[in-house]
């Protein structure tokens, strides 16, 4: 196994090498011909540090497309894959179990629904009795605080005779974030239980699923972190409808491509997964960094963190490709998604400091410096496209090969979508695909109109992402707080204070394009212009509910609802957000 594991990184980095070497000379050849100067210098850096992610993405797409319609097999023979597809009912564990919800200053109303589900899910499987419930709160909002007392003493009325005592516990200080919440807990109550599963406060998983993943973790004691596939719940917000259908079938060959590489060094995203306790404990405590943030103080990205350090321990980290009932809810308007982002973005550059970290696996270490550069490369995108605008406007950039500057642009451009396109030919290929999104019409409107808007985004979470790294080298720094899940609207003066620099950057742009090339340089810069023109109109109509009637953007849970989504033992039907849930 270890040997066919190393043949396919053998295979998975030729395809990358010899796909970067053939734009790299490309690019070398469009500005070294005459001469180079520091603009095309400068272009060419920036072009290297943005390039390897695009390639590394059309890879894992690519290569999780034919295995998905190729190979199957190959799938069904990853760790964790066969217990997740099989049929038959949960097998019994004989283990204990703890269900770690971390939250900090959110409406805990939602979340206690939520955790009533799982329980209502386990309970109808026969072993609920296997699992605890822990809720950790790093809140120090007196309002949130008392509600979340009122909540978890509900939540504990309705404690089942089998069920163990459910846990609630309070810290002052959040101290180490969210890793440092788990690390106390299990440095106080750890031994208790065999394994873990953490859980975001937007979490929310069935109960046969999480049996299956804990008899996984049973049958391979050689994993320490089982993770799953992770999709989003239906929501009546239009940018999170836009980017969850996006990312639903996208992320199944994409993830299921990097699976089949990285395979026992898999990715973790610190939720929904299940976690071999004691290894865990032993080896994953992160240190608190010298120096005061934002590159200092206590790690905020913990998750990727703690699978390469459990990796060097011994224990494997593997990610089950499959859609399962693991479900959460992305953020509702793009401002949430952008301080989101942000957040990762300073966590993530935390990570310099562990690349030299001994003993890592050089799979590890790849991951880390592909979490780093995946934000460094979209400040390098926008650098590149402020270097060429000044640089030709003073005569020191030139394209010495049209046709070969054309070939690169239309090159890059197609590896950048094409995983959008293989996840919508993984669903048009599979048998009944289409009509799981809605039907074959709608499913193939809503992936053009997606990629549509995408297009639009990206340039504009590029631009905060780069002006936040600008911020970060003058000791700017997140906070970390409670997450809007749920919330409708942003306000236009909201919008527009927190866009206004990508508005002036359109127009500037657009501004130069037509100083240099006329009304044909403007078209082909226009989906960068139009995202940042449009960054506030887009920012505030996104945020609103979306049209109920329509179908478009529809996922799969919204033809055929899983029975963990409809009903809780308490609350009935599961209300997603809507207008009622807008902000004044």
């Amino acid at each position: 196994m270890h040997e066919a594991i190393r043949r396919r990184r053998r295979i998975f980095l030729a395809l990358n090498a010899v796909t970067l070497a053939s734009f790299t000379a490309m690019m070398l050849g469009l500005i070294i011909g005459g001469g180079m100067t520091i603009s095309e210098w400068l272009i060419g850096v920036c072009f290297l540090l943005t390039i390897p992610y695009v390639v590394l993405g059309f890879w894992n797409s690519a290569i999780g497309l034919w295995l998905l319609h190729r190979r199957p097999d190959v799938i069904h023979s990853m760790p964790g894959v066969a217990e997740i597809l099989d049929p038959t009912p949960p097998p019994l564990l004989d283990c204990r179990v703890v269900l770690i919800l971390t939250l900090r200053n959110e409406p805990p109303a939602p979340i206690f629904e939520r955790l009533e589900r799982m329980r209502a899910s386990l309970l109808a499987t026969g072993q609920l009795g296997r699992f605890c419930f822990t809720v950790l709160s790093d809140s120090d909002k007196p309002d949130i605080l008392e509600a979340e007392t009122a909540a978890f003493s509900g939540f504990l009325a309705h404690r089942t005779e089998d069920e163990p005592p459910p846990l609630h516990r309070h810290r002052p200080h959040n101290t180490g974030y969210k890793a440092g919440n788990i690390a106390e807990f299990l440095e106080v109550r750890g031994f208790e239980f065999d394994y873990f599963v953490p859980l975001d406060s937007d979490s929310l998983i069935a109960g046969g699923t999480l049996i299956r993943m804990v008899a996984a973790m049973q049958r391979h004691p050689e994993i320490g972190i089982l993770q799953s596939l992770v999709v989003g719940m239906p929501s009546s917000s239009r940018f999170t409808r836009v980017f969850q259908f996006g990312m639903r079938h996208g992320m199944r060959v994409f993830t299921t491509g990097a699976a089949w590489w990285t395979a026992d060094c898999g990715s973790y995203w610190g939720h929904n997964a299940v976690v071999r306790l004691a290894p865990f404990h032993q080896h994953c405590r992160l240190p608190q960094l010298p120096g005061s943030p934002p590159f200092g103080g206590a790690v905020l990205s913990h998750d990727q963190l703690e699978a390469v350090f459990i990796r060097r321990a011994g224990f494997e980290v593997r990610v089950i490709p499959v859609e399962s009932d693991s479900f959460e809810i992305n953020p509702p308007t793009l401002l949430d998604f952008i301080r989101r982002e942000l957040r990762w973005t300073q966590g993530n550059m935390q990570y310099f400091r562990f690349l030299g970290a001994p003993d890592l696996k050089p799979v590890s270490r790849i991951q880390l410096c592909i979490a780093i550069g995946m934000y460094l490369a979209q400040a390098a995108w926008i650098l590149m496209i402020a270097v060429s605008c000044i640089g030709s406007m003073i005569g020191n950039f030139r394209f010495q090969d049209l046709t070969l500057g054309m070939t690169l642009f239309v090159g890059v451009f197609v590896l950048s979508v094409a995983p959008k396109f293989f996840g919508a030919m993984d669903v048009w290929l599979s048998r009944g695909g289409p009509t799981r999104y809605g039907g074959l019409g709608v499913f193939s409107l809503s992936v053009l109109v997606e990629l549509v808007a995408s297009t639009l985004m990206a340039p504009i979470v590029a631009m905060s992402v780069t002006l936040f790294l600008i911020g970060l080298l003058f000791g700017k720094s997140v906070y970390w707080g409670g997450q809007n899940r749920d919330r409708l609207g942003v306000a236009w003066h909201t919008a527009a204070r927190a866009l206004a620099p990508h508005t002036l950057a359109g127009l500037a742009l657009a501004t130069a394009f037509w100083q240099l090339g006329g009304l044909t340089a403007v078209l082909w810069g226009l989906p960068i212009i139009t995202g940042w023109v449009l960054a506030i109109p887009y920012t505030v109509f996104s945020a609103g509910p979306a049209a109920t009637r329509r179908r478009l953007f529809c996922i799969p849970e919204e033809v055929q609802t899983p029975a963990v989504l409809i009903t809780s033992r308490r609350d009935g039907p599961m209300a997603s957000a809507g207008p009622s849930a807008q902000r004044p």
